[in-house]
């Protein structure tokens, strides 16, 4: 049998690599093939791979500390303490190998699925979703507290100074005032490691001070990245030195080229594009904003997640950079939440055309996409492509029209139904929701019209 196991202690030293080291021998001595990641002070070794994971019969996480199981979402697991592991290996092992193999629930379901998606980025995608990864809990942070320090003091809070609204105001706009450079920076550190992060984060701040905005950031974390890159791979000193490298060499060249390209060279012609791509979008009108719509909510439901919803998504987020409440943010939220509703919606109209299974999964999926997680549709998608995905384009398609055409704003990127509530995160609420209403009947419709009735 081929098993899988983690070992990790608080401190990473001792324990961890006890318990893994008695964790092999033990199954060596039982006729199994083991595998141990060990999780110690200098990070993850001998690393559970997706070759490893489909070739597994068993997995033992002895850890003390915090460890991601999303990864073996449907597999047979025990956990336990680590010294578990010290005192007894070859009982764990037959635990493990005697473990049912859990039936997934929809949420398990959707992380395996996310985590599975992380894994696959490659290149300069990769990159792109590390940053916007790192950016997005300050934007929502700072675009929350932007309202609700707008709801309890009114308009004008800023101009009330030492008040409870403007010190809940001026917090939000900090952490709005970060989210450039965490951007440019967390970018910088997916391509270069930790050298990226000091340029990665001076040339988003530059983006934010020079106008250039979330593309002006987006440039600067790549640039950044390669930058430390190139120094650190050319750059050689002698073995007495190389503590310089990274705390006086690494930072210091990099962060000084960074400054000189973006101020000299790229921040005014990337605040130009910037400044015309602003002004297209507050110039959208009637037929324009409506197509414009209809292509957002296509592209939130197409891959569920994937890279082209993630696209749609980078340009809602980018479009509330300057901190003003945006019309495509509105869109891209609302048509993301109705895959899920939608599929949510048929099971409870047609019972008979979706497995039991199905219909219990169902009942997750209205979490799910009132939380603005499109992921929640993949598995019905994936076990039915054909007439599931073209029901929930139609429906995001219709949700994103209808978001552009009733004029509905949004002031933070994520949250779903939960932060529609909060005063000034909504303009337009009521057509908002109607939109969202109606995309998901849509979708519902579709599906129930499309799909066979289910012999039970």
């Amino acid at each position: 049998m081929k098993l899988l196991a983690v070992t990790s202690c608080p401190t990473g030293i001792a324990h961890t690599y006890m318990a893994a080291e008695a964790l092999q021998m033990a199954a060596k001595e039982l006729g199994h093939d083991i595998k141990v990641e060990t999780q110690g002070s200098v990070g993850a070794e001998n690393v559970i791979t997706d070759a490893d994971l489909k070739n597994a019969d068993a997995v033992i996480i002895a850890a003390d500390t915090n460890v991601d199981k999303s990864r073996f979402a449907g597999m047979p697991l025990i956990e336990v303490p680590v010294k578990d592991a010290i005192k007894d290996a070859k009982g764990l092992i037959t635990r493990a190998l005697a473990a049912e193999k859990p039936k997934a629930k929809l949420t398990e379901e959707v992380s395996k699925i996310k985590a599975e998606e992380k894994e696959s980025r490659k290149g300069i995608y990769k990159h792109f979703m590390t940053g916007v990864s790192f950016m997005i809990p300050f934007v929502v942070a700072g675009g929350i507290l932007i309202a609700l320090g707008f709801a309890f003091g009114g308009i004008y809070v800023y101009k009330t100074p030492g008040t409870i609204a403007e010190t809940i105001f001026t917090t939000g706009k900090a952490a709005f005032g970060l989210m450039l450079p965490v951007l440019a920076g967390y970018i910088a550190y997916s391509i270069a490691d930790r050298p990226g992060l000091v340029p990665g984060f001076v040339g988003g701040a530059l983006a934010s001070n020079l106008g250039a905005g979330f593309l002006g950031a987006l440039i600067a974390g790549i640039l950044g990245g390669y930058v430390a890159l190139l120094l650190k791979k050319y750059i050689k000193l002698p073995k007495t030195m190389e503590g310089l490298m990274p705390v006086l060499v690494l930072p210091v060249l990099s962060t000084l080229v960074m400054g000189l390209v973006m101020t000299l060279i790229l921040g005014g012609p990337v605040k130009a594009i910037n400044d015309a791509m602003a002004a297209w979008l507050g110039g959208l009108q009637g037929s324009s904003a409506v197509l414009l719509g209809i292509v957002l909510g296509l592209m939130m439901a197409f891959d569920m997640g994937g890279p082209v919803n993630k696209a749609a998504y980078a340009f809602g987020t980018a479009t509330i950079a300057a901190g003003q409440p945006s019309a495509i943010m509105a869109a891209v939220m609302a048509a993301g939440m109705v895959p899920p509703l939608g599929i949510a919606l048929a099971t409870v109209m047609a019972k008979n055309k979706f497995t039991e299974s199905e219909v219990e999964a169902g009942k997750a999926a209205w979490a799910l996409g009132l939380s603005f997680i499109t992921e929640g549709a993949i598995p019905f998608a994936a076990a039915d492509p054909l007439r599931v995905i073209p029901s929930i384009m139609a429906g995001s398609a219709v949700t994103g029209a209808l978001s552009m055409l009733f004029g509905a704003t949004l002031a933070v990127p994520h949250g779903g139904l939960w932060v529609l509530f909060i005063p000034n995160v909504v303009g337009n609420l009521l057509p908002y929701l109607i939109a969202m209403v109606v995309g998901t009947v849509v979708s519902a419709l579709l599906l129930v019209a499309l799909k066979k009735p289910i012999e039970r």
